[in-house]
């Protein structure tokens, strides 16, 4: 059996096995993930770049496109892609990998899919733990595709060095939410899709709201089932991250907020909660406040 600190080594050396089964014990609370934690040692060069964005919006093709470009450089790229968790049967379909297939035998590419387990945002503590030890596994860059979910996508800017939010040119009717939203977490903007009517206007748009802000925010047109404007993309994204002290306190103290509020809700089971719950409401007299008072 692996300890903590052998598997440390063997994730050190590029081991990809080794990786998944400290990510595995990581993700599932199972000994010794806990004292792997603790013990593992952070590259914290390694740039984490977020991808989120509404559905539809071509985020596993963008993230497949810029990791073909990315290896052609020389470059090691861990992808960790976030699906939604399913609030009726708490399961998740884990399909982005399919849209990845291209990069399954890459020696360079390491793909993890990974289940919201019910944050709105798509970041839960084991979505940061998961990226902490990928930080450990010798990469270049970390690639985060987080679900498209509206406005608590803002969640990615606890995790993420640079924040990237794409778009589609169909998005042009809710620029209003853009800035109301996502314009305070993006440090780029991705218009995928470049090749639909309305994409220059579209683009054209965000540059002039980013203005309007007084905000230095990229905007790239891409069309990523092509490659089109991907080298560019991948240049600025590889650009060394100049982050404040103020925003380098911020992005721990999401981390630290979300891992301390994972484990004070440790023993909360949201399924035998659900079950628990459908056994009350059979009493016509059923409270939700006094129903909790019991589970407080």
């Amino acid at each position: 059996m692996n300890t903590h600190l052998s598997l440390i080594t063997e994730i050190k050396q590029g081991n990809f096995n080794a990786l998944a089964r400290a990510i595995t014990l990581v993700e599932n609370d199972i000994a010794p993930a806990a004292a792997l934690l603790r013990a593992i040692e952070l590259d914290a060069k390694v740039p984490v770049i977020g991808i989120t964005g509404p559905p539809g919006a071509g985020k596993s093709t963008l993230v497949n496109a810029l990791t073909a470009q990315m290896v052609k450089q020389g470059k090691k790229v861990a992808i960790l892609a976030v699906d939604p968790t399913s609030p009726f049967n708490f399961g998740s379909l884990l399909g982005d990998r399919i849209r990845m297939s291209q990069q399954f035998n890459n020696p360079d590419v390491y793909i993890r899919s990974l289940a919201t387990r019910g944050a709105l945002g798509g970041i839960s503590a084991k979505t940061i733990e998961i990226v902490d030890v990928l930080k450990a596994g010798g990469f270049d860059l970390i690639l985060v595709e987080t679900v498209g979910v509206g406005q608590s996508e803002v969640e990615i800017a606890g995790l993420a060095d640079k924040t990237v939010v794409v778009l589609v040119p169909e998005s042009g009717d809710e620029i209003q939410h853009i800035k109301s939203g996502l314009m305070e977490i993006a440090q780029g903007f991705v218009v995928n899709k470049a090749d639909r009517d309305g994409a220059d206007a579209f683009a054209n748009k965000l540059k002039k709201l980013v203005y309007q802000q007084h905000q230095v925010i990229p905007v790239f047109k891409t069309v990523a089932d092509k490659e089109q404007g991907i080298a560019a993309l991948c240049d600025w994204l590889l650009q060394p991250v100049q982050a404040t002290d103020d925003r380098r306190s911020f992005l721990m103290t999401e981390k630290a907020f979300k891992i301390i509020q994972h484990y004070r809700m440790a023993d909360l089971d949201r399924k035998k909660l659900q079950e628990a719950i459908a056994g009350a409401m059979k009493d016509p007299g059923f409270n939700i406040y006094r129903f909790t008072d019991n589970w407080i």
